[in-house]
C-alpha cells in the first residue's frame, strides 16, 4: 500500500499550511505523506509554532519553503488552505488533484489584537479548525489505496 503524497499549500508557508502538515504528520502519518509549501514563502510564524506546541505537535523544526523546492515530488493531492494560494496555484505535473479548503488567516486577524492572549485566540481557533479537517481528510482523499494515485 502506497500512502498518498499530499501538499498543503498557502501563500507564505508560515502558518496554515505548516499547521496542516504538522497535524497530518501527527494524526495520519500511517496513512498520508504530508508536505507543505508556499507560493511566496516568508518564514515560520512563531505564534503558529507556539499554538501547535500547546496542542502537542512540534513544528519548530519545519522551515518555510517555496513550492519549487518540492518540484521533484509527485504529489497525489494539493490542498490549498488559503484563497490566494487557490487563485495562484501553480500547475502540478502528473495526476495531482487539487482540493481547496480555505481557512482564515490568523496573522491578519491578530493585527488588531490588544494583547498577546487576544492574538492567540485567532491562532488557536484556526489550529483547531485545521485539526478537524485533517481528522476527516479521508472524506476528501481516499487513504490507503492500492497506488495512492487518483486520476483527475
Amino acid at each position: 500500500m502506497t500512502k498518498p503524497k499530499v501538499l498543503f499549500l498557502c501563500t507564505g508557508n508560515s502558518c496554515r499550511s505548516q499547521m496542516a502538515e504538522g497535524w497530518a504528520k501527527h494524526l495520519k502519518a500511517d496513512r498520508i505523506e504530508a508536505f507543505s509549501a508556499g507560493t511566496e514563502p516568508h518564514g515560520m510564524n512563531a505564534r503558529a509554532v507556539d499554538v501547535m506546541r500547546e496542542a502537542g505537535v512540534d513544528i519548530s523544526g519545519h522551515h518555510s519553503k517555496h513550492v519549487d523546492e518540492l518540484a521533484n515530488v509527485a504529489f497525489d493531492y494539493v490542498v490549498t488552505v488559503c484563497d490566494h494560494a487557490n487563485e495562484t496555484c501553480p500547475i502540478f505535473p502528473g495526476k495531482a488533484r487539487r482540493i481547496h479548503v480555505g481557512f482564515d488567516d490568523p496573522p491578519r486577524l491578530a493585527k488588531g489584537a490588544k494583547t498577546e492572549e487576544e492574538a492567540l485566540v485567532h491562532y488557536r481557533r484556526v489550529r483547531d479548525e485545521i485539526r478537524r479537517f485533517i481528522e476527516r481528510i479521508d472524506s476528501y482523499i481516499p487513504l490507503g489505496t492500492e497506488t495512492g494515485r487518483v486520476s483527475g
